[in-house]
């Protein structure tokens, strides 16, 4: 929290007053990211913005033990926003909140928007700023049972007729912009119903709260349409799942350290050893990008997800590409990291993703050349011969990488860390013991 935010606070009490508001929903994250939210009154809201609201962490996924269950929502007053979906009159505000111990002093160790921001100071100190600009691709449905049923049958960059999404998505832009989050651009995806907002770059943990509120909007628009939107990253077998691909900068100051006139491909020596980071520890940090057992139903061949730690110019397959550089527009250049999904918490993403980074920079690591070739082409020798890693097929494959990770520990912190390797270990035996569709019409007729 910045200690001098009295202005902050003052402008939210006037919005809430001039916008006849009623309610403000106080938002924050479990350790898995999903949104948790409780409502105060108009009438609370000045004294929950100076001394915080208290509340049972006990009951919140990797927060506190059941005997130590209070913990303090402190409202960051930079974060409030109406809810454009609710009615004008009797107004609804939305405001985020980092939690403390209860004695107000202490960030709380468990909480996700604190793990980013110790990852982002530690940047700070190393004299970077992070920004991120992700693109979050998700489906819709005309609702969620199954047999899944899509609203089109339309493909990349389809309009009309084939896109039946065309009207979600505008009025999705539209609540967003409403509430300040800015949107590059939107258009069908590759699969049924697929579609893609990218929203526009800025700072990660403004990224992150961004991430939040438009994971809730597109499903709440998908709610007043009469249909329902997912965020699974593998709903379709036969279909591309939906990824999360994220682009990365560093700046010092309004410089971006990622450019360099004078190398190759204008990447700078920070750039390449940020890769170099990213790439090594990958493997590791991929519990957290891709945390779900749904995650690595999308990273299979054939759909254009990346299946190894590699980077290329072009290949949209691989791990890390890096788009084409425009002429005088250094301040753009940027990787794109393709393999998180978008049903990951964007917090720990976002930390662990700048963790890997800033190790590669720190630790002077040094970047091969790009893979000028398809690696699924290539043979399990070949690519070993190359030293091609792959990523992690599974998530128990993902657990046990991320069980002695050293980056892990330190960029998550403890508690975290731990809290969220029982939740992985729980939810790999439980889809472990379950017996499938699959299972039963391949072998119920021969065994």
């Amino acid at each position: 929290m910045n200690d001098n935010n009295d202005e902050a606070k003052e402008f939210v009490l006037r919005m809430a007053h001039e916008h006849d508001v009623k309610f403000i929903r106080l938002w924050f994250t479990d350790i898995l990211g999903l949104l948790k939210s409780f409502a105060i009154t108009v009438e609370e809201l000045e004294d929950a913005l100076n001394d915080g609201e208290v509340f049972d962490g006990s009951s919140i996924e990797g927060f506190a033990r059941y005997d130590e269950y209070d913990l303090l929502a402190m409202p960051d007053p930079s974060t409030f926003q109406l809810l454009p979906w609710r009615p004008k009159e009797s107004a609804v505000g939305r405001i985020f909140c980092d939690i403390l111990e209860p004695d107000r002093t202490v960030p709380y160790h468990g909480d996700p928007r604190q793990v980013l921001k110790k990852n982002l100071d530690r940047a700070s100190k190393m004299g970077y700023a992070f920004y991120v600009q992700p693109e979050l691709e998700y489906y819709y449905l005309k609702s969620a049972d199954v047999p899944l049923r899509p609203l089109d049958m339309g493909g990349y960059f389809d309009l009309t007729p084939l896109d039946g999404a065309t009207d979600l998505r505008r009025d999705t832009v539209m609540a967003l912009e409403e509430m300040g989050i800015g949107v590059e651009f939107s258009h069908h995806e590759g699969g049924p119903s697929q579609s893609e907002i990218s929203l526009r770059y800025t700072d990660a943990l403004t990224m992150a709260d961004y991430t939040m509120t438009y994971r809730l909007v597109v499903k709440e628009v998908a709610l007043r349409h009469d249909v329902y939107a997912t965020f699974m990253p593998k709903p379709h077998a036969e279909h591309n799942g939906s990824g999360m691909h994220v682009h990365l900068s560093l700046f010092r100051g309004s410089t971006n350290v990622f450019f360099d006139e004078k190398k190759q491909y204008h990447l700078s020596d920070v750039a390449r050893a940020f890769i170099a980071g990213l790439m090594k520890h990958a493997p590791e940090t991929m519990l957290v990008t891709n945390q779900w057992v749904n995650s690595y139903k999308r990273l299979v061949p054939g759909y254009e997800a990346p299946l190894y730690v590699s980077w290329a110019l072009r290949n949209r397959a691989d791990m890390i590409r890096l788009p084409a550089y425009t002429p005088g527009k250094s301040e753009a250049m940027r990787i794109e990291y393709r393999a998180p999904d978008p049903a990951c918490n964007p917090y720990l993403a976002f930390a662990v993703i700048l963790a890997a980074g800033l190790e590669g920079i720190e630790q002077g690591y040094e970047l091969g050349p790009p893979a000028e070739r398809n690696l699924d082409d290539m043979s399990n020798e070949a690519r070993k011969e190359m030293g091609i890693q792959p990523l992690p097929r599974d998530l128990n494959e993902a657990i046990k990488l991320a069980e002695g990770s050293e980056l892990l520990h330190n960029s998550l912190g403890a508690n975290v860390f731990e809290k969220l390797l029982e939740n992985k270990r729980t939810e790999w035996e439980r889809y472990r013991s379950q017996v499938t569709d699959y299972e039963l019409d391949t072998y119920l007729p021969l065994l």
